[in-house]
């Protein structure tokens, strides 16, 4: 019961929070009291989950766990997968923006071939990036009020590198084509598929312009891991494989759609791979 009641509590206080920063920020005026009563309530929620956690990491413990792992134990008991899965792709995004400064590349082994597939979706995200830098200025300068003006900058200011940080990601985390045709797919930190070099049983270049979000499954099997609304790449596969949605779902697909900015060089590492023998493959006799 009491873990029941921390998830409830993990997905209310950012609730609570939320809905006082939205009213501050509209400018309702919120009596002392209902303020005071609320981050009260927040407090306790939070020292409640604290308990909690301290309850089942000990549990985990007297079970033998190690401390990192009698922790996630109690981490994965208390907070929704979904909740996880988004902090984790904020902490990869972020990490990201390291790489990225260093010019380094995240999973992309000797060998193998890096597909970049950000093309169609730079432009987009320098402008949202210059938009929210606009809207920081010009709210500065028609908001009256110095603690919204601290309240929104912080927002805004993060708001900036969470846009860099998921271009980042995107940029550090290519397709990566290895030298016996095996096959890994991403979209920054939110999506990874691996696919491998005997699933694979052709690849050809293709332009499509698929509608809806940018991980679509069709009632055909088909996946398409959309970038910039359009597909480049398709990928036949030898029987369906499974693959996890960015918000933890679990689902299967055929055929394998995705976006490289040079197509022709993933086809053509896909296809050299499928023709290279296996290293496991003795090889032919003298005639």
């Amino acid at each position: 019961m009491s873990v029941r009641i921390a998830r409830y509590a993990v997905g209310a206080v950012p609730a609570v929070e939320l809905g006082l920063g939205g009213c501050l920020l509209a400018g309702v005026r919120i009596p002392g009291a209902v303020l005071l009563g609320a981050e009260a309530l927040v407090v306790a929620a939070l020292g409640f989950e604290g308990a909690v956690l301290w309850r089942l990491w000990l549990v985990g413990r007297r079970a033998g766990a190690g401390r990192r792992e009698a922790m996630g134990a109690a981490l994965r008991t208390v907070v929704p997968e979904k909740v996880r899965r988004l902090v984790a792709h904020e902490v990869r995004a972020l990490r990201s923006l390291g790489l990225w400064v260093l010019r380094r590349r995240h999973g992309v082994p000797e060998g193998a071939l890096a597909v970049p597939y950000t093309g169609p979706q730079t432009a987009m995200m320098y402008g949202l990036v210059f938009v929210a830098l606009v809207e920081t200025v010009m709210l500065a300068l028609l908001i009256p009020w110095p603690v919204v003006h601290r309240v929104l900058l912080v927002l805004d200011v993060y708001g900036v590198v969470l846009v860099l940080a998921f271009h980042a990601a995107c940029v550090t985390r290519p397709h990566v084509v290895d030298a016996d045709g095996a096959l890994r797919i991403r979209y920054g930190g939110l999506f990874d598929l691996r696919i491998p070099a005997g699933a694979v049983t052709g690849a050809r270049v293709e332009r499509r312009f698929p509608e809806g979000g940018p991980v679509r499954l069709g009632a055909d099997g088909v996946l398409d891991l959309v970038v910039g609304g359009q597909t480049t790449v398709t990928v036949e596969l030898a029987g369906p494989v499974e693959f996890v949605r960015p918000l933890g779902k679990r689902e299967w697909a055929r055929v394998v759609r995705f976006h490289a900015d040079d197509p022709g060089a993933a086809v053509a590492a896909l296809t050299r791979g499928r023709r290279a023998p296996s290293p496991n493959q003795d090889p032919p006799g003298p005639a």
